[in-house]
């Protein structure tokens, strides 16, 4: 296969997984978040709260991260995710989705909470990664990549200057 095929297949098994893992975490994520909220006591104004702003907030964390992420890999700087507040986000976010779920059943058990996780899990590995699939640069970045490793220097990075 030659490389821009191996690139576009990349871009696309990229694309399938975000296709397939995104729409199933926000599906789930207003479900247990509207199961969860009926825990609530009746009359309680919090009671909407888990449906209506768990999936926007995990949407925009996760994107926002990965943009973030992204945009450093362009400039070939040291990667954002080792900033305190990015993986804060990213931890809230999964946090309150696996309790969400884990909260939204009768019977919490282990096999819930591995569901929960999970979901969790690939759908917000889609969400990080959309930046990353939607850039023309994805391929000049993977070349790069390759050319150092090939190279036997490693990925090129602002710590091999």
């Amino acid at each position: 296969m030659s490389e821009r095929g191996a690139l576009r297949e990349l871009r696309v098994w990229m694309w399938v997984g975000i296709a397939l893992g995104v729409p199933v975490y926000l599906v789930w994520l207003v479900q247990v978040g509207y199961l969860t909220g009926q825990e609530l006591p009746r009359g309680d104004v919090a009671r909407w709260a888990p449906p209506v702003l768990l999936p926007p907030v995990a949407v925009l964390f996760c994107v926002m991260a990965g943009w973030t992420w992204w945009l450093s890999v362009l400039a070939g700087t040291r990667s954002p995710l080792r900033e305190r507040w990015i993986l804060a986000s990213l931890v809230f976010v999964a946090a309150f989705s696996v309790f969400c779920g884990v909260a939204s059943v009768d019977d919490p058990s282990v096999s819930v909470g591995l569901l929960s996780a999970a979901v969790t899990g690939l759908g917000m590995i889609g969400l990080f990664f959309i930046p990353a699939a939607a850039s023309r640069q994805l391929p000049d970045i993977i070349r790069r990549h390759a050319a150092g490793q090939r190279a036997g220097s490693g990925p090129a990075g602002p710590d091999d200057t």
